[in-house]
């Protein structure tokens, strides 16, 4: 009889099987190496810590404080009850990528995607984002981020096996990006460029032609373009939103990423999209087909409804002009307290110094925190540039931005 010895294993050894050695890491060093290269969420340190605590104003979160438009809910409750809870298309509803390139060319006179192969329903930006990444890049292409920047950017740069080659902005600039700058980064591994304006966590905007003279620097180095615009309608002043993908020649070489999340106070609804060339969006389709399936069904129902309704595109206005009156009234006290914030035009976050205080971001961050029960986050979570800032949202209630100014004010009377 052929007698099998039982084998046992210290923590980190080999086991034979059948005759052959396998070859195994130290427990302690299974994870990938580019899971250690990633960081966890500054972000949600702040989240964790402000949770244990009572009456915390929270300026961190970058949700907005409104409930989903009365037409989008019941489009989504409709969907439900008419028993629509089954898969869709893998790329979604047919009628909502029709409704989302219409939406793209009217009002930014983008291209007219085409919704069977240009245009991608994703389960919201973030899952989009991270489709792009796995999609164009191969171990060692880089991408230049421009920086501070949402923080997945780099994560889904790594997590697909790219290389982050990080651009810093500062608000002497107003946070914007130049071609110089853009240029001087471009190495013969250079494969994308990752631009997000508006911006989270800044807040800036970019004009025209400033993304005319990039978009130059795009054509001349033969560059692709990730530009996530989810904040496109949160503009405000005499800012226009540019659509990057609506320049000249730009289409064919990028990814516009977009969603409800933000303009319509769908964050929970999780619905994204993305649209491009069909050989780009082909190749993120393949990957969302084994990663998701299809985005949440009634999510898209209410989609629908939130670019076609026309009471729920009344009901977006309504929240813009109110998220610039809190724009208004949290850059005017921040600067009152001596916290000194440039003017930002886009999205809903305030990006002041907090120098003249003598503490970093995350000493400030947290002595506000312990102090004075307001939440914000360290600028320097959002990547270089952002040291010494902190990301304050304006997405709160405007009730909640005057007791967290005046609770500050008493901060900076002690520290300022």
């Amino acid at each position: 009889m052929n007698m099998t010895p039982i084998l046992t294993r210290e923590k980190g050894q080999s086991i034979p099987t059948n005759g052959h050695s396998t070859v195994r890491r130290p427990l302690e060093s299974r994870l990938s190496e580019r899971i250690h290269r990633v960081a966890p969420s500054a972000i949600r340190r702040f989240f964790d810590i402000a949770a244990t605590m009572e009456d915390v104003i929270s300026l961190g979160i970058g949700e907005p404080n409104f409930v989903t438009p009365a037409p989008i809910l019941q489009a989504g409750l409709d969907s439900i009850r008419q028993g629509d809870t089954a898969y869709t298309s893998n790329a979604g509803v047919l009628e909502l990528r029709a409704s989302v390139s219409e939406m793209l060319h009217r009002r930014y006179d983008g291209p007219l995607y085409d919704a069977e192969k240009e245009v991608l329903i994703t389960v919201g930006v973030s899952e989009a984002m991270y489709l792009a990444m796995q999609a164009i890049l191969d171990p060692g292409d880089e991408v230049i981020v421009p920086q501070p920047c949402f923080v997945s950017y780099t994560a889904d740069v790594i997590l697909a096996g790219g290389t982050v080659v990080d651009v810093p902005t500062y608000a002497a600039n107003d946070f914007v990006v130049t071609p110089e700058q853009i240029e001087a980064a471009i190495t013969p591994r250079t494969k994308a460029l990752l631009i997000g304006y508006p911006c989270n966590p800044t807040g800036a905007v970019m004009n025209r032609e400033g993304l005319l003279a990039i978009a130059q620097v795009v054509e001349k180095h033969d560059l692709l373009v990730i530009s996530d615009e989810i904040y496109d309608r949160l503009v405000y002043g005499d800012h226009q939103h540019v659509m990057f993908a609506s320049l000249p020649g730009m289409a064919e070489r990028t990814i516009h990423l977009g969603g409800m999340s933000k303009d319509y106070a769908m964050t929970g609804w999780r619905i994204g999209y993305a649209a491009g060339p069909a050989d780009l969006l082909g190749a993120m389709r393949k990957v969302h087909q084994y990663l998701i399936m299809s985005a949440p069904t009634a999510g898209q129902a209410a989609a629908l409804a939130a670019l076609t309704d026309p009471v729920a595109e009344l009901a977006v206005q309504e929240m813009v002009a109110s998220y610039d009156a809190r724009r208004r009234l949290i850059v005017s006290g921040l600067n009152e307290i001596g916290l000194d914030c440039f003017e930002p035009k886009g999205a809903f976050y305030a990006f002041p110094s907090v120098k003249r205080t003598g503490m970093d971001e995350h000493e400030f961050a947290e002595r506000l925190l312990v102090e004075e029960q307001v939440a914000v986050i360290p600028g320097s979570a959002f990547g270089r540039g952002g040291e010494g800032h902190v990301r304050c949202a304006y997405a709160a209630s405007q009730e909640s931005i005057e007791i967290a100014l005046e609770r500050m004010q008493r901060f900076m009377r002690r520290h300022g």
